[in-house]
């Protein structure tokens, strides 16, 4: 328990050191300032400008805004299902594969066009070298840029006061792929392929076997693997909270994680962009001590949630113990507990942390099978994801929620003073608490309406495979990751079927536009109101009593919409054992 403390320990506070420039940097860039970037990409930034036709110094309404972004996801979600259907007869595609049947098309495109990441499909076996990188790794860019421009005009409307612009949506989406994802991406996959992650466009190797074997009558002398351009997709996979892997088994694969040094980096870089994000937050609204009250409440969430899930994955499985199995830590459990579905050269402390700060974040990726974790590791997962991607959250996107709940606190904390409820200078009003409410409750909505179809109906229930609380877990996850545009899941679920792939299909374009529209249209409201001077009545954003208010509020949302599900799911089932035990 002490080495994985430690590693979420170096985890956390090499991301601090890295947000912080990193939050600057960005603040530059979307302030428009002329420094060494600028003068290094501001020939292909004017030069996009002019073959599109957009006017830089022209901004928009929410209205606007909103209206460009949902144009562009909806072009780029109908050309990746173009393109994967038709995969079988365009280049690029090596190990000759057909295109991709029409529900899991449909389902992949709304997948990552709204940067969930949800696959139904194993990725190496399945999608062209064209696929990948045209359809897939574009998308992974995009839709990360995307979050990030649902964040920029909420913190513009803080800023500025009496009038309607938010800034312009196409020079918020180019700068953000140009300034910030290409060349941390473009950095990062060097360090992968130095580190040993595949980079090529071969279809496939041969490794003669060391040890050969008899298969079916058969010597098998030799085993043949897939490899593929992987590292320039795990380096935006990671750092644009995406998670969609390149392999089936995703980083758990070592062609996408091969070593420690990666599995390191891989963590960092999750939550890298989210921190700066904070950070650049703070530099845009003038309130950096309201920004690392923002991290310290995301911490205050993170860190107990993520020591219960390492707590019992490292005790491992009590049924295991009574039967006088082992589960201590020694070398040759690579840290001990439970190691069903964990690589060894990983740990299943590792594993945890790793899980957490996927479902912590949108990026949803595994380096082990979430489905064989201790079930309230399992529902730690859950839990993270249903508080709505608030801890860190997907990139731009989880900020956003997080600041409409501070708003909801602050409207609560007006409340129990008798005050009209500012935030930042800016009165809230019925509209806001509206939109901020509708923006809040419509994930919990999805998940459990969503749940309760697939446990209900014949077609969900044909999917499942375990009886009993398990089960109704998985489908429970099955429904919360989507929903919350995160992409993780359980295994022992048949997901890739025509009720499955509609269902998630739906959560995922649902939980990202019809929760985040909402906050646009908040921010078109507290764009237009005047800045207010603090009074002695202002409720202070950045006292360790507000951090306490915001952190319990995340807390008794998740809890109520919540707790009655978890309580069927994973609860039951880590309780399980410890019954039958007893008796």
């Amino acid at each position: 328990m002490i080495s994985t403390t430690i590693l979420t320990a170096a985890i956390l506070l090499l991301t601090i050191l890295l947000a912080l420039p990193l939050g600057h940097y960005m603040h530059r860039v979307y302030a428009g300032d002329r420094f060494w970037a600028t003068r290094l990409m501001g020939p292909v930034e004017r030069g996009i400008y002019r073959v599109s036709g957009v006017s830089a110094s022209e901004e928009m309404d929410w209205k606007r805004y909103a209206i460009a972004l949902l144009i562009f996801n909806l072009i780029g979600g109908v050309f990746l299902y173009a393109l994967l259907l038709a995969q079988g007869v365009l280049p690029l595609n090596p190990l000759h594969f057909a295109g991709v049947q029409g529900g899991s098309a449909f389902n992949t495109a709304a997948s990552f066009t709204t940067n969930t990441n949800w696959q139904d499909y194993s990725g190496g076996s399945t999608l062209s070298y064209l696929s990948q990188m045209l359809g897939l790794t574009v998308q992974n860019f995009l839709s990360a840029a995307t979050g990030i421009t649902i964040l920029l005009p909420i913190i513009r409307a803080i800023v500025r006061h009496k009038t309607k612009d938010l800034g312009n949506f196409w020079v918020d989406m180019t700068r953000t792929v140009l300034y910030v994802l290409l060349p941390l991406s473009a950095l990062f996959a060097l360090i992968l392929m130095e580190q040993g992650v595949v980079q090529t466009l071969a279809g496939e190797v041969r490794a003669d076997l060391v040890a050969p074997f008899v298969s079916g009558g058969k010597t098998i002398l030799h085993q043949i693997m897939h490899v593929g351009p992987v590292a320039s997709q795990e380096a935006i996979m990671m750092l644009g909270n995406n998670g969609g892997g390149f392999f089936n088994m995703n980083d758990a694969h070592p062609f996408e994680n091969p070593t420690g040094f990666t599995n390191f980096l891989e963590m960092v870089a999750m939550i890298l962009i989210p921190s700066a994000l904070v950070f650049l937050f703070g530099h845009m609204a003038k309130a950096r001590r309201t920004a690392w009250a923002i991290l310290i409440s995301m911490l205050v969430l993170f860190i107990p949630l993520t020591l219960v899930s390492q707590h019992y994955q490292l005790t491992g499985n009590p049924v295991l113990t009574q039967l006088g199995i082992s589960q201590a830590n020694t070398a040759s459990l690579a840290g001990g507990g439970n190691m069903e579905g964990v690589e060894d050269r990983i740990g299943s402390g590792a594993t945890a942390l790793f899980a957490t700060l996927a479902t912590a974040t949108s990026t949803g990726a595994a380096n082990g099978a979430y489905d064989s974790m201790m079930p309230l590791s399992g529902g730690v997962n859950l839990f993270l994801m249903q508080l709505g991607e608030v801890v860190f959250g997907g990139v731009g996107s989880g900020l956003a929620t997080f600041l409409a709940f501070m708003i909801f606190a602050v409207f609560l904390g007006g409340l129990m003073v008798g005050r009209t409820p500012e935030f930042l200078g800016k009165k809230i009003e019925s509209f806001e608490i509206k939109m901020t409410s509708l923006s809040i409750l419509i994930m919990p909505l999805l998940v459990l309406i969503g749940t309760a179809l697939a446990v209900t109906t014949v077609a969900g229930r044909a999917g499942v495979f375990n009886p009993g609380a398990h089960g109704f877990s998985e489908v429970l996850y099955a429904v919360t990751s989507p929903a919350n545009n995160n992409g993780s899941a359980f295994g022992g679920l048949s997901s890739n079927t025509r009720f499955y792939n509609l269902l998630t299909g739906m959560c995922m374009l649902l939980g990202r536009y019809w929760t985040y529209l909402p906050l646009l249209a908040l921010a078109g409201a507290l764009v237009e109101k005047k800045k207010i001077p603090a009074g002695s009545g202002t409720l202070t954003t950045y006292t360790p009593i507000f951090i306490g208010l915001t952190v319990g509020v995340i807390l008794l949302v998740g809890a109520l919409n919540f707790f009655p599900a978890l309580a069927l799911g994973p609860i039951a089932e880590q309780l399980a054992p410890l019954t039958t035990l007893t008796h």
